[in-house]
């Protein structure tokens, strides 16, 4: 297989959760042959019906093997796939890359065809009713060989990556949990230590709410069973990170503490660490303006509004709704280009939307 070539199947999924059968819907819209495993016979029969594949053993070799069990078992379930697939390439899709690499490693399996991934794509959802077909498009999709992978293994789970949609980036397994200790595994340790201040807060306090908290703690609401699992496999590179975090809460602690507090150089290290995050399509952080349109909250409302907004000729390039306490309406933040934003607040303000700058 040379780069740029699809994967053309047959594709075992081993594990039809989320994030399986996803993989299954997005092979199946390229017509790839998909079949399906898992432990519980009545989840694999569930994301067979969704059509992301048959829910039987495969007639012939496949091409690949995507083991997408729960992170404690991967490790095992890649080495039985690379067993009893002597020809297939395989790979797992857990967030964590190191501990499956030490476990097929163990034992005795034939390491070579054995190439871990992780596609950067998921929901505070899981099984296989919350997958989708276009879960991965656009998304980044890590291959993470070892010294010992097999090139043309390589070859074909980046081919995998990019027949489901998404950009395959290759990085070593260590450097892979590194990266997604700082990106997902200690953000999300901060959303659940932010969400866990609401639990039992007063009532009046609760009612305050806004988008902003809502933004903070929504990945919060993932699995805690699968994440004891990702930050237990991950827990070196995820306490590294958090002593820094802990060591930056004691200066902040300190400095609002004292008579005259200076948190302003803190604060600043954050708003530069959010225009270091990549931009649309993998480039620089584009400076975008933000238009806010009160929208009645009956059915079309925010369609009308979409197409409003692209009969104006502005690109919208993020959208946000905070519904307001009390009040059959939302608040819809548009963020476009810099330089469009005050043509298309006219625009609408012409059409009879209510609008905010």
């Amino acid at each position: 297989m040379t780069d740029g070539e699809d994967v053309t199947g047959p594709v075992l999924v081993v594990g039809t959760g989320l994030i399986g059968t996803s993989i299954g819907l997005a092979l199946r819209r390229r017509d790839v042959p998909v079949f399906l495993q898992d432990r519980e016979p009545d989840v694999a029969a569930t994301a067979a019906r969704l059509g992301a594949g048959v829910d039987a053993a495969p007639d012939q070799e496949p091409e690949a093997v995507v083991v997408a069990v729960p992170p404690d078992h991967v490790g095992k379930a890649s080495a039985a796939a690379l067993r009893r697939w002597p020809g297939a390439a395989v790979t797992d899709v857990g967030s964590v890359k190191t501990p499956p690499l030490e476990a097929v490693t163990a034992a005795a399996a034939d390491a070579a065809r054995y190439v871990g991934s992780h596609p950067m794509a998921g929901s505070e959802r899981s099984g296989p009713l919350a997958a989708s077909a276009d879960l991965f498009d656009g998304r980044v999709w890590a291959v993470t060989p070892h010294e010992a992978a097999d090139s043309a293994a390589v070859d074909t789970i980046a081919a995998l990556a990019r027949t489901c949609g998404a950009e395959p980036v290759l990085m070593t397994p260590v450097a892979h949990d590194e990266a997604v200790a700082r990106v997902s595994h200690v953000p999300h340790v901060l959303a659940v230590l932010a969400a866990a201040r609401l639990d039992g807060a007063p009532g009046e306090h609760l009612q305050l709410s806004g988008q902003g908290i809502r933004d903070v703690t929504r990945i919060a609401a993932g699995d805690p069973d699968l994440w004891q699992q990702i930050l237990s496999a991950n827990a070196q590179a995820v306490v590294r990170l958090l002593s820094d975090v802990r060591l930056d809460l004691d200066r902040f602690i300190g400095e609002l503490s004292s008579t005259a507090p200076r948190v302003q150089p803190l604060l600043e290290r954050g708003v530069s660490g959010t225009q270091a995050i990549p931009g649309k399509h993998g480039g620089p952080l584009r400076s975008v303006a933000t238009v806010f349109i009160l929208v009645p909250d009956r059915p079309g409302q925010l369609g009308h509004l979409l197409a409003d907004s692209g009969d104006a000729g502005v690109n919208i390039e993020d959208i946000r709704i905070d519904h307001v306490l009390g009040r059959p309406s939302g608040l819809v933040e548009l963020s476009v280009p810099e330089n469009d934003g005050e043509r298309l607040a006219e625009a609408l303000a012409e059409r009879g939307w209510a609008v905010h700058r």
